[in-house]
C-alpha cells in the first residue's frame, strides 16, 4: 500500500506540473503582470484568445506597451488584426513612434497599409526625416553641336508618406532624371555652354516635376561630374560621306556596266551589218552573170567596169600610202 501511495503521489505531482505548464502556456501570467505594471489594459481572456488564435502574446503585449508609453492610442485587436494579415507589428510601432516624434502625419491605418504593401515603413519614416541621396549611373547625351557629354548626378529625395502605397520607386526616379539630363543637354546649342553652367541641367530637370506619381519627393538634383565624350556629329558626317561614296561608286559601276553592254551591243550590230554587206556583195557576181545571160551587159561594158574598179583601187592606194606600205611589209614578211 505504501508503494502504491508513493506512485500515486508522483503521478499526481507529475500531472500537476504538466497542468501548470499548460496553464502557463495558455495563460502568460508574466505578460499579464508586465502589462498591469505598465498601465496597459490586457485581460487574461485576451491572452488566452491570442494563444488559441496562434498569435504570439509577447509580440502584441510588448508592442502595445511600447506604443502606450509613447503616447499612442492603440488596442490589442488592431495589433492582432495586422499580425494575422501578415504584417510586422513591431516595425509598424517603431515607425509610428518615429513619425510622432518628427511631427509627421502618419496614422496607424496608413502605416499598416504601407507595411502590407511590402515596403519598410520604418525606413520610409527615416528617409522622410533624413533625406536619401541616390547616385545616377553615367548618362550620355549629345549637344546640338554634335559633341557627346557624359554626366553623373546626385538626387536627394525624401519619402512621400502619402504616395508610398501605389507610388513608383527609385528606378523610376533614376529613369526620369536620366531622361531629363538627356533632354537638357540635347537642347543646348553647344557643349561649352553646358560645361560652363552645369547647374542649368539641374534647374531644367527639377522644373519637369519628375517626382509625380512616385513614393519620393525630389529635394535637389546636383551634377556630380560631367565629361566630354566623342564627337558624334563628326562621326555621323564621316559615316554619311562614306555611305554617299559607296552609293556614287555603285552608280558609276552601273553606268560603266551599261556602257560596256552598249559597246558590246554596237559591236554585235556592226558584225551583223558587215555580214549583210558581205551577203549583198555576194549577189553582185550573180547579178553580172544574169546580165550577161539576158544580154543587158556586154563584154566591153564588163571591161570598162573592171577598169573603173582598178582606177578606184589605184586612187585609194595613192590617197592612203601608209596602208600600202603596211601591205608591202606584210607581203615581204610573208615572203
Amino acid at each position: 500500500m505504501e508503494v502504491s501511495n508513493s506512485a500515486i503521489i508522483l503521478i499526481a505531482a507529475f500531472g500537476g506540473l504538466i497542468l501548470l505548464f499548460i496553464f502557463l502556456y495558455f495563460v502568460p501570467v508574466n505578460l499579464w503582470i508586465t502589462a498591469v505594471f505598465a498601465n496597459v489594459k490586457v485581460g487574461i481572456g485576451e491572452l488566452i484568445g491570442m494563444r488559441i488564435r496562434k498569435v504570439p502574446p509577447s509580440i502584441i503585449v510588448n508592442s502595445l506597451i511600447t506604443a502606450t508609453k509613447a503616447g499612442l492610442d492603440l488596442t490589442t485587436n488592431e495589433l492582432e488584426t495586422h499580425y494575422l494579415a501578415g504584417g510586422n507589428v513591431p516595425n509598424v510601432i517603431r515607425a509610428l513612434i518615429s513619425a510622432d516624434k518628427a511631427n509627421i502625419n502618419l496614422s496607424f491605418k496608413q502605416a499598416t497599409a504601407i507595411d502590407l504593401a511590402g515596403r519598410d515603413v520604418f525606413e520610409a519614416v527615416q528617409i522622410s526625416v533624413n533625406p536619401k541621396v541616390i547616385n545616377t549611373p553615367s548618362v550620355a547625351a549629345v549637344a546640338a553641336d554634335g559633341i557627346q557629354l557624359i554626366a553623373k548626378a546626385r538626387v536627394t529625395v525624401r519619402a512621400n508618406i502619402a504616395q508610398l502605397v501605389g507610388g513608383s520607386g527609385e528606378d523610376t526616379i533614376l529613369a526620369r532624371v536620366g531622361e531629363g539630363i538627356v533632354t537638357s543637354i540635347g537642347s543646348a546649342k553647344t557643349h561649352k555652354s553646358v560645361l560652363e553652367n552645369p547647374d542649368k541641367i539641374s534647374k531644367l530637370v527639377l522644373e519637369r516635376g519628375l517626382d509625380a506619381g512616385t513614393a519620393f519627393e525630389i529635394l535637389s538634383i546636383d551634377i556630380a561630374d560631367i565629361d566630354v565624350g566623342t564627337n558624334i556629329g563628326a562621326k555621323l558626317q564621316i559615316d554619311q560621306a562614306s555611305a554617299d561614296l559607296k552609293v556614287a561608286e555603285a552608280k558609276a559601276e552601273e553606268r560603266r556596266a551599261m556602257a560596256v553592254a552598249l559597246e558590246q551591243e554596237m559591236k554585235a550590230r556592226n558584225v551583223e551589218m558587215r555580214a549583210k554587206v558581205i551577203e549583198a556583195e555576194a549577189e553582185v557576181p550573180k547579178a553580172i552573170s544574169e546580165a550577161f545571160r539576158s544580154g543587158n551587159l556586154g563584154i566591153m561594158d564588163y571591161y570598162k567596169m573592171e577598169n573603173i574598179k582598178s582606177d578606184t583601187e589605184m586612187r585609194d592606194s595613192i590617197a592612203k600610202p601608209d596602208e600600202g606600205k603596211k601591205g608591202d611589209n606584210k607581203s615581204k614578211g610573208d615572203k
